[in-house]
C-alpha cells in the first residue's frame, strides 16, 4: 500500500461524520431542553393569569394569594434562568446585545 492509499483510507471521512453526527445530537438536547423551559414559563404564566383572574373576585382567599405569589416567583426565576441560557424571550429584557443576531435563525438549524 502506497502512502497516499494510506492518507486516503477514509479514517478521517468517517471521525468527521461522527463529530457531525454528535454536534446534532448535542444540539438536540440543547433544543428539547429549551423546548421544555419554555413550555414550563407557558404553563406558570397561565397558571398566574387564571389566578389573577380568580382572586379578582376572591381577594381574600390566602391560598390563592400563596399560590400567585409562588408562580411569580417560580416563573421570574424561570425566565431568568432561560434568558441567561437561550437569550431574551422578549425584547424588554435587558441585554448589552442582540443575542439572537449571532444565532442561527431557526431555518439554519433545520428544525422548522
Amino acid at each position: 500500500m502506497s502512502i497516499n492509499q494510506n492518507r486516503n483510507c477514509g479514517c478521517e471521512e468517517n471521525e468527521t461524520m461522527y463529530y457531525n453526527q454528535m454536534q446534532d445530537a448535542k444540539r438536540t438536547v440543547d433544543c428539547d431542553e429549551r423546548m421544555e423551559m419554555a413550555q414550563q414559563i407557558r404553563c406558570l404564566e397561565f397558571a398566574i393569569t387564571e389566578l389573577a383572574l380568580y382572586l379578582d373576585t376572591h381577594p381574600d382567599d390566602q391560598k390563592a394569594l400563596c399560590l400567585h405569589r409562588k408562580y411569580c416567583k417560580e416563573v421570574k426565576e424561570l425566565k431568568d434562568k432561560y434568558q441567561k441560557v437561550f437569550g431574551p424571550l422578549t425584547i424588554h429584557y435587558p441585554c448589552n446585545k442582540w443575542r439572537w443576531l449571532e444565532e442561527p435563525w431557526p431555518w439554519e438549524r433545520g428544525n422548522y
